[in-house]
C-alpha cells in the first residue's frame, strides 16, 4: 500500500506566535487537535503534520529536512542563517530589532557605537548590520534579560526585539536605531519534492484567501438608478459591483468588495453621490 504524502510544518510550541500560527492554519480550514503537551499532531482533513518546536530551532529543522515548512519570525530566520526559502510574509507578530542605550546617553548617531560592546541574542544580525554600516563594535551574546546588560556594565548598548518600547523604558533605556523590521513568515526547505510542492501550493492558496479577506470588506448600499454609474466609479473593488433592482422603482442595491482603507477614503463621496443604507461586513475568505 502506497504511503500517503504529507507535508510537515513546524510552529512555535508556545507563546503568542504559536497561537497566531495555529489560528492561521485553522482559518485555512485545516482541522487538528493541538491539546495537551503533544510534540506533533496530524491534520484530519489536509495532508499535513504539525510539529511543535522552539522557534530558534525551526530554521535548522527546516533546512535539514526534518520539517518541510516552518512559521516563525523573520528575525529568527535571519539570525540562524540556514538554507531555507522565505515563501510568504504572514502579516502578524510584527516587531522591530533595535539598538538601545541608557537613557542619559547623549547619542549623536550610529558612530557612537564605534569601540563599544553591544549585548544581544541576535549577534549574527548585529554583526552584519555593523559591518554594512562600517561600525567597529563588538557583540556579547546573551540569552535572556538583555535589557540589564548596560546597567551591570556588561555592555554599553543592547540590540533586542521591540514592540511597544515599554520594556526599554522600564529598564532605563532608549531606542536609538532600527536594525530590521520583522514579522511572521512561512519558510520552506529549498528541496521539496514535486508532491510536497503541490501541497505547499494548496496551502499558500488558502493563506492568500485568508489574507485577502482580512484586508477587505463586503459593502452593500442602496442608490438611485441615475447615480449607479457615478457610485460604481467610487468603489475600487473587484471588477464592477453587482447591481440588483430594489422593490422601490428607480432604486438599486449595489454589492462590492473593497479594501477597508479605501472605504474610509470614499465614504463621504458615496453619501454625497446619493448612496443610502450603507452596510459594511467582514469577509471570511476571499478568492481573487
Amino acid at each position: 500500500m502506497a504511503t500517503k504524502i504529507m507535508i510537515r510544518i513546524a510552529v512555535q510550541k508556545s507563546g503568542r506566535l504559536s497561537d497566531k500560527s495555529l489560528q492561521l492554519l485553522k482559518d485555512c480550514g485545516i482541522k487538528f487537535d493541538n491539546g495537551g503537551r503533544k510534540l506533533s499532531t496530524q491534520a484530519k482533513n489536509f495532508p499535513m503534520e504539525i510539529l511543535f518546536l522552539r522557534d530558534d530551532d525551526i530554521p535548522q529543522y527546516v533546512a535539514n529536512g526534518v520539517a518541510d515548512l516552518g512559521i516563525l519570525g523573520l528575525n529568527e530566520v535571519e539570525e540562524k542563517d540556514q538554507e531555507v526559502d522565505v515563501i510568504k510574509q504572514l502579516g502578524f507578530a510584527g516587531c522591530r530589532l533595535s539598538l538601545a542605550v541608557q537613557k542619559d546617553v547623549d547619542y549623536p548617531g550610529l558612530e557612537w557605537f564605534n569601540g563599544k560592546k553591544v549585548a544581544s541574542s541576535y549577534t549574527t544580525i548585529v554583526k552584519k548590520f555593523f559591518a554594512e554600516k562600517g561600525i567597529n563594535a563588538t557583540t556579547e551574546e546573551i540569552g535572556g534579560s538583555v535589557e540589564i546588560a548596560p546597567g551591570i556594565g556588561l555592555a554599553e548598548g543592547i540590540c533586542d526585539i521591540v514592540s511597544t518600547g515599554s520594556t526599554l523604558i522600564m529598564n532605563g533605556l532608549k531606542e536609538v536605531e532600527t536594525v530590521m523590521y520583522s514579522e511572521a513568515v512561512l519558510i520552506s526547505n529549498p528541496n521539496l519534492s514535486i508532491e510536497k510542492k503541490g501541497i505547499l501550493d494548496k496551502l499558500t492558496f488558502r493563506i492568500d484567501a485568508v489574507q485577502n479577506a482580512q484586508k477587505s470588506k463586503y459593502i452593500l448600499l442602496n442608490a438611485p438608478n441615475a447615480k449607479i454609474e457615478e457610485i460604481s466609479a467610487l468603489l475600487p473593488g473587484m471588477k464592477s459591483p453587482t447591481v440588483l433592482p430594489l422593490a422601490e422603482e428607480g432604486w438599486s442595491s449595489l454589492h462590492s468588495v473593497i479594501e477597508e482603507n479605501d472605504f474610509w477614503n470614499v465614504i463621504d463621496q458615496l453619501k454625497d453621490a446619493g448612496a443610502q443604507g450603507i452596510l459594511v461586513s467582514p469577509i471570511e475568505k476571499l478568492i481573487a
